[in-house]
């Protein structure tokens, strides 16, 4: 047996994985474990929790492999603070203290948190294990791989050719020439906490014109070959890591909108700002189109795989499947930092020998919730629980009823996306029930918007696409018909799209059949779903991460396994 655990870590949503004899059996984030969210630090409860699911302790690991290398990393800030001198000089001991603090000694870290031999830990280069998350899981034997982020190591976009159990560099892109050091500029600029507020620019994009072209290309500048190109003075990246953006970005665009002001789009302030999103947004996706032909060119597949947190760009995705001219499309459900830790141990796997791992078809790779701790947990507290003979009968009831129902069914995923394991869902019928959600229940932004889950045999009657490759992980979007049986007011944005999930037994078999049952009832096979979680925390992981967001949220219900927990009247 070759048992390989995939660290990620100390930059943001830190991960682990572990793949056992070529099978993925668990990834799990350390921000479910720790509620903290996009926890960075090294995942040890993560880590654990992987083992103790594949029965195993740190001594049988025949490797552990970190999604980076760290001197590479360290090189590229010493050479970057020296480019970029005198500018640099106030960020320069802060980057370094961090990259010798803990950084740089990150291997053995992780040999005395698992307390495994030194011998045993091993660094691969961060975009490779992004590439491998994305092309080992995929169900393609042959296929361009697209790796575009921040910045790793000294790397922000590869191109790669997978073919089997292998993967071939093609092309790369250095820093500081990023998407995504664009994208999380502008989402800075426009008040949002980078890292975490790129969905919310997403969103704000659809409440907008693209009406600043010609001052956006003179920030990202697109060249027909398929690469970009960053005019650096607009940036900040040597003295401004968080923000990233610099004042010159201000006189071109206006001043900075101002963090947790409340939005009103009746104002023609914040319609400047969803102006600039939408053409933000336009721009970011022209150059990931340009980058995904340039990679059809340069290695002559005909399927395409994603990772990478600017993979994570829905609406830029549905663009690739329209216009990118590949016939089949995959992104990885996890693609941000937290996916580098699967990539990294299937590497660790197929170096040993091990076949790649078999397509993902669910993103159900973490712990299950208990429903006899939801029990106890529940009665102490002085709340009414009832075991059900059928809960996904019971669940389409209540959401027929109108009700919010929290749903926590099986392992919990992996990635930042609630696909039917820890989710709310509620009808998606009525706009009205998505200003309640966003007002009361999940406290965030009016313009944002909620995703539907649907039958993957009812989609085209609904969505004017069929399932494919990215719709069971959600990380595309599609049109709503105009024609369909049933409205969906509740789960359809302002541009008409839906980032959808499509749903099969073998995806998520609980939310199937709650799907069914609204069926059965005469209703849409669909639901609006939405993270299981508050403003600013990780989404639920255990029974009592459950209880406890059923106490502090108006929600109606909370369905756990077999278990029914409502709150006193």
């Amino acid at each position: 047996m070759a048992a390989v655990l995939g660290i990620s870590g100390l930059y943001h949503d830190a991960a682990a994985a572990l793949v056992v004899d070529g099978v993925v059996v668990a990834a799990m984030q350390q921000e479910r474990f720790s509620r903290v969210k996009n926890d960075a630090a090294l995942p040890k409860d993560a880590a654990f929790a992987c083992l103790k699911w594949g029965d195993l302790r740190p001594s049988d690991l025949d490797s552990v492999v970190y999604y980076e290398q760290p001197f590479q990393k360290l090189e590229r800030i010493l050479l970057s603070s020296l480019r970029g001198f005198p500018r640099s000089l106030r960020q320069f001991p802060r980057a370094i203290r961090s990259q010798l603090a803990d950084k740089l000694w990150v291997l053995d870290s992780i040999s005395e948190l698992l307390d495994v031999p030194r011998s045993r830990v091993h660094a691969v280069g961060h975009h490779e294990a992004h590439a491998a998350s994305a092309f080992f899981v995929s169900p393609y034997e042959r296929a361009a791989v697209l790796t575009l982020d921040g910045v790793g190591e000294d790397i922000t976009t590869a191109i790669w050719l997978g073919n089997g159990n292998t993967l071939t560099p093609v092309a790369t892109t250095a820093w500081p020439q990023s998407l995504g050091l664009f994208y999380a500029a502008m989402t800075a600029w426009t008040g949002f906490s980078v890292l975490e507020g790129e969905y919310k620019l997403m969103g704000l994009s659809a409440w907008g014109t693209a009406r600043y072209r010609e001052r956006i290309d003179r920030v990202l500048r697109l060249q027909s070959t398929g690469e970009f190109e960053l005019d650096l003075s607009y940036f900040d990246q040597f003295n401004d890591t968080e923000l990233g953006f610099g004042k010159r970005l201000e006189q071109l665009l206006g001043p900075r909108r101002q963090p947790n002001a409340p939005w009103d789009l009746r104002v023609s302030e914040d319609q400047h700002y969803a102006d600039v999103a939408a053409t933000v947004q336009q721009v970011t996706e022209e150059a990931i189109l340009g980058l995904a032909r340039r990679a059809q060119r340069e290695t002559g597949a005909s399927n395409l795989c994603l990772a990478g947190g600017v993979a994570l760009n829905a609406l830029a995705n549905a663009r690739l499947a329209k216009e990118s001219g590949f016939a089949r499309i995959f992104v990885q459900p996890a693609a941000g930092d937290a996916g580098g830790a699967l990539g990294a141990a299937i590497l660790g796997s197929i170096v040993r020998g091990d076949a790649r791992p078999e397509p993902l078809t669910t993103a159900a790779l973490g712990l299950p919730a208990k429903a006899a701790e939801a029990v106890e947990l529940a009665q102490q507290l002085g709340l009414s629980t009832r075991r059900l003979q059928d809960p996904a009968s019971t669940t389409a009831s209540l959401l027929s009823e109108g009700k919010v129902v929290a749903f926590v069914q099986g392992r919990f995923e992996f990635g930042p996306r609630a696909l039917g394991q820890r989710s709310l869902l509620a009808r998606p019928d009525s706009a009205e029930t998505c200003t309640r959600l966003n007002a009361v229940v999940k406290e965030r932004e009016s313009f944002r918007p909620f995703a539907p889950s649907v039958l993957a045999s009812a989609c085209g009657t609904y969505f004017d696409m069929e399932p494919n490759d990215m719709t069971p992980f959600m990380t595309t979007v599609a049109v709503a018909r105009n024609d369909a049986p049933h409205p969906l007011g509740a789960v359809v944005h302002r541009d008409g799209t839906s980032r959808l999930q499509t749903v099969t037994a073998k995806s998520a078999s609980s939310l199937h059949a709650v799907l069914n049952g609204r069926l059965a009832l005469g209703e849409a096979p669909v639901v609006l779903n939405t993270s299981l979680n508050g403003r600013g925390e990780p989404i639920v992981a255990s029974a009592s991460d459950a209880i406890a967001f059923l106490l502090s949220h108006q929600v109606d219900a909370l369905v756990l396994e077999d278990v029914l927990v409502n709150k006193p009247l």
